[in-house]
């Protein structure tokens, strides 16, 4: 009788799991698609709102923050941007991963600080970052295809790519936040069934 009521809570869980991933995972790939406020100035890209979905999933589970980033880049994919930025966004299952981990036992903790998830929102964007500008150097040195950049290494991939990557992780962190405080105790239920 025990195996029959632990088999299926079991069973609630991974189709919670899997339904949360799976709505997530398409919005990450919708984003790119269908969101009005995109600027584009190659190598860089900012498509407001464009992490949402992701910090929506590390708030979970690193499974579906890894899953949910792995949507976004086919998302990038999809849309027809360049190979470049759609890389980028295939480089923020490192980020994601780590920020899952790290907030897996202290989420309320950090989410309830402001300065806490202030410092939080910067360390991800700079690691969110670091990711990006290690994947545009790739083009920009040639070792990965043609980059073609004529304004230089500091401009295009420090400035453009890596300060603009960490502004925009941070304001799309803070959009997330405010909708996850939003939706009360209902989200913090949630997150804990999916981690039961």
């Amino acid at each position: 009788m025990f195996f029959i009521k632990q088999t299926t809570a079991l069973r609630k869980t991974n189709t919670l799991r899997l339904t949360l991933t799976a709505l997530l995972t398409a919005i990450a790939i919708m984003i790119p698609m269908v969101m009005p406020i995109k600027v584009l100035i190659e190598p860089a890209s900012f498509t407001l709102a464009s992490h949402v979905p992701i910090f929506f999933a590390m708030f979970l589970s690193p499974f579906i923050a890894v899953m949910v980033s792995l949507g976004s880049a086919v998302g990038f994919l999809l849309a027809g941007f360049p190979i470049v930025i759609t890389l980028r966004a295939l480089s923020h299952v490192v980020f994601a991963l780590i920020g899952a981990l790290y907030l897996q036992y202290r989420r309320e903790e950090v989410l309830a600080s402001p300065l806490k998830s202030q410092l939080f929102s910067f360390t991800i964007g700079i690691l969110h970052a670091l990711a990006e500008v290690a994947v545009v150097s790739l083009f920009f040195f040639g070792l990965i295809g043609s980059g073609d950049y004529q304004a230089g290494f500091f401009y295009a991939v420090f400035l453009l790519v890596g300060v603009g990557t960490v502004v925009h992780s941070m304001v799309d962190f803070l959009i997330a936040q405010v909708m996850w405080k939003s939706m009360g105790s209902r989200m913090i239920q949630l997150a804990r069934k999916v981690k039961a």
